[in-house]
């Protein structure tokens, strides 16, 4: 677009961020799964049906294995079976209970990956902005130093600088070119980065040349938080707590899927025959139906070692919620030390800005005066340019950590409702 603001950065990456909509995909991947399992409590029907030709008598497996004698010339034989599960051990509907929590896992893994994606969203964006302010101090800089080159430069000619004055001048003026140019290089990567993170794809030409006008400010809004309410916060609605609590509830229930195995299977079956007669009529077919009841069980070394398999994971699962609990609450305690950090900087760095303009000011007047020599005005306007840099590195530590602290509590700009958590692709 031609202009970017972070609302409108933080939509387009919603429906175009690559992780975002891998994670879309791993949902509509589940839904495969509990299709699936789900198809195992269901009756199952099978048909099949033979014809052939031969010169002479054979003999084929009937439907019950009973030997059956095919005359020769044309014969045919079309069969219909229905098969319902009755009993397994309570492995289908654990199975069906797993899967269903599976994907409500994946669920919760999209909305922790929105919150990743949005939090680098900000982050990128926030450089942007930090890169181009960078380049206007370094513009005002070197715009200070070219007016002080003048100066120089017309005392010299009427004799009340000297030219090493001047000399001097130039050399400050040559020398702040090098900063400006960096300050563009980074704010062209920084875009660059901005463009990966929306994943805006687009490699036409014209699009690849051109830069959306960005808006937006670093000025900090202050926000006061509690330490102990962060806390709770993050424990109660981080989705990567939630996600982990679906899996170990899904582990439990395939320890039930392994235990099933020690259990006999029970299903009933139904169906029809329809096969050649005494002659090639279709009428003179020969039908039937029949009924029937499978049982079956297996039991062997495998089942206790595929039970154990089944604890071990579902209490790795635990463990890794344990250790996941614990890391949010450090990445909490991080992101709540940053934001002092910042604020404090922040609020410092307000009065040293005010301080150095004022400090420029002065020595630029005392200059003129000719009571204040050419290096007095050079260390002013070198403080100047390092409290203003330091000014728009703190603003943009405070937006980032105000950001990140957010996101450790739990906190979202995104209300999942169904079309967020959609598995649709979006239209190219």
């Amino acid at each position: 677009p031609d202009r970017l603001d972070l609302p409108t950065a933080i939509s387009f990456a919603l429906e175009n961020n690559f992780s975002i909509r891998q994670a879309r995909e791993r949902i509509r991947a589940q839904e495969g799964v509990v299709t699936t399992v789900t198809a195992a409590a269901l009756p199952s029907v099978s048909a099949a049906g033979s014809y052939q030709r031969s010169d002479m008598q054979s003999i084929v497996s009937g439907s019950s294995g009973v030997p059956l004698f095919v005359p020769a010339g044309p014969s045919w034989r079309m069969t219909l079976t229905a098969t319902q599960a009755l009993f397994a051990g309570g492995g289908i509907r654990a199975s069906i209970r797993s899967a269903d929590l599976a994907r409500e896992a994946a669920i919760l893994d999209l909305q922790a990956t929105i919150n990743d994606t949005l939090l680098e969203v900000r982050r990128r964006f926030y450089n942007v902005l930090l890169a181009r302010e960078q380049v206007k101090v370094q513009e005002q800089n070197l715009g200070l130093l070219q007016n002080q080159l003048h100066y120089a430069t017309v005392k010299a000619q009427v004799g009340v600088a000297t030219d090493f004055e001047r000399l001097r001048a130039e050399v400050a003026v040559a020398n702040a070119q090098v900063p400006l140019i960096r300050a563009r290089n980074d704010l062209r990567l920084a875009v660059e980065e901005v463009r990966r993170v929306l994943g805006f794809a687009d490699r036409e030409p014209d699009t690849l040349r051109k830069v959306p006008e960005f808006h937006g400010s670093l000025e900090i809004r202050p926000e006061t938080f509690d330490l102990v309410a962060a806390f709770s916060a993050a424990q109660e609605n981080r989705p990567e707590i939630k996600r982990l609590g679906k899996l170990i509830a899904a582990g439990e229930e395939g320890v039930i899927i392994a235990r099933s195995r020690y259990y006999p299977t029970l299903a009933v079956s139904g169906g029809g025959e329809l096969r050649k007669g005494a002659t090639s009529s279709f009428g003179d077919s020969i039908k039937g139906l029949r009924a029937g009841v499978q049982s079956q069980l297996q039991v062997s070394r495998a089942t206790s070692g595929a039970v154990a398999q089944a604890v071990s994971q579902a209490e790795q699962l635990k463990l890794t919620a344990s250790e996941t609990k614990l890391a949010i609450e450090v990445e909490v305690r991080r992101a709540f030390s940053a934001l002092q950090q910042a604020t404090e900087l922040a609020s410092a760095m307000q009065k040293t800005v005010g301080q150095a303009e004022e400090a420029v000011r002065l020595a630029t007047g005392r200059f003129e005066a000719g009571t204040a020599t050419q290096l007095d005005v050079l260390q002013t306007q070198v403080e100047l340019t390092n409290a203003r840099t330091s000014q728009l590195r703190a603003n943009h530590d405070y937006n980032v950590a105000l950001a990140q602290l957010r996101k450790a509590t739990g906190a979202s700009e995104v209300e999942y409702t169904a079309a967020t958590v959609s598995t649709k692709s979006p239209v190219p």
